[in-house]
């Protein structure tokens, strides 16, 4: 791993492989360059005018985060959670004021690996064959800590594919995939550091077997994404879902999760509550409309702790109160 020093300050419209490739005459082919979105970005014009200081900065931020925004996946405090254009959930977006003048701040590339692309590209007119990466810092959901990630990537394949392989106990790998260019960004980012001003890292020795999907294929689609939403979404996402609940028989209704259900409501309920073998009978507390009124309610709150639990409800309404049946039909 080695850094290319001396860049130096770029601008919209500078060539970047000129830049590199000046600072860093003893590049070769096989090398493997990791390239700081935010040099890319500068280069690519991708950069909104704001004010120094003063609520018309925030204001101004606020604009930029929400035309970079697809969706916006949890918020808490002065932090929101975004889920970009490109598909990257990052902390506001990517939007970086840091190592750049204060009237200004810094978008992501609009395309990061048609970026290593034509980067790759304008290296290669120059006589060098080498992969370029795109990356930039993100946080973890899990983890604290910050660490680089590839936006962008040409000339690299994204993953070290180890399924089919046996390993030394004669298992074979069915899931690891390895994100090698994630780990090369990484890894990259100790030798750039954040205020050295080293935009580029060479990594060398790194074996290169194939031009490469881009960085889009390490984007989990939401198909497969377990965990999209943050926790106040989750919460609204959950309520959206208990005022459109319909009417579900449960082949076989756990007893504990009733319990857990039951327990939920237990001092929110006014009706009264009796247990059947095949569900649970609300009656209400009295007579007249508002007697009645509190029923349903009451009725929806129970149906949607039950199915919270995984338990679907039949929902009967007659003269005397609602049954909510479950279990099995038979």
């Amino acid at each position: 791993m080695r850094p290319v020093r001396g860049i130096g300050d770029v601008t919209a419209g500078d060539d970047l492989a000129e830049l590199i490739t000046r600072a860093a005459p003893w590049l070769a082919d096989g090398d493997v360059l990791v390239v700081t979105s935010k040099i890319v970005s500068k280069a690519e014009g991708r950069l909104v005018e704001v004010p120094a200081d003063g609520p018309d900065r925030e204001e101004a931020r606020q604009r930029a985060l929400a035309g970079e925004t697809a969706r916006v996946v949890a918020r808490r405090g002065p932090t929101t959670i975004v889920q970009t254009h490109h598909g990257f959930v990052m902390a506001a977006a990517g939007i970086d004021a840091s190592n750049v003048d204060k009237t200004h701040l810094v978008l992501l590339p609009a395309d990061p690996d048609a970026s290593a692309r034509a980067l790759r590209a304008d290296l290669l007119r120059r006589g060098l064959d080498v992969a370029v990466i795109i990356s930039d810092t993100m946080g973890r959901a899990w983890r604290n800590g910050l660490t680089d990630v590839a936006l962008g990537a040409a000339g690299i394949e994204a993953f070290r594919d180890h399924r089919g392989e046996i390993d030394p106990y004669g298992n074979e790998l069915s899931l690891t995939q390895m994100a090698v260019i994630d780990e090369l960004s990484a890894a990259a980012e100790l030798v750039k550091g954040k205020r050295d001003r080293v935009p580029v890292a060479v990594v060398r020795g790194y074996p290169r077997s194939a031009e490469g999907s881009g960085a889009a294929v390490l984007v989990r689609d939401s198909e497969s994404d377990m965990f999209s939403l943050g926790t106040a979404e989750a919460r609204a996402s959950g309520l959206r879902a208990a005022a459109g609940l319909g009417d579900q028989r449960a082949a076989n209704a756990d007893p504990a999760a009733v319990e857990r259900a039951l327990d939920t409501v237990s001092g929110l309920l006014t009706a009264g509550v009796t247990r059947r073998p095949d569900g649970v009978r609300l009656t209400p507390a009295g007579d007249g409309p508002a007697a009645l009124i509190r029923l349903g309610t009451d009725s929806h709150r129970l149906r949607a702790a039950l199915a919270a639990e995984g338990v679907p409800t039949v929902a009967t309404i007659d003269d005397d109160g609602t049954t909510l049946t479950f279990g099995d039909p038979s």
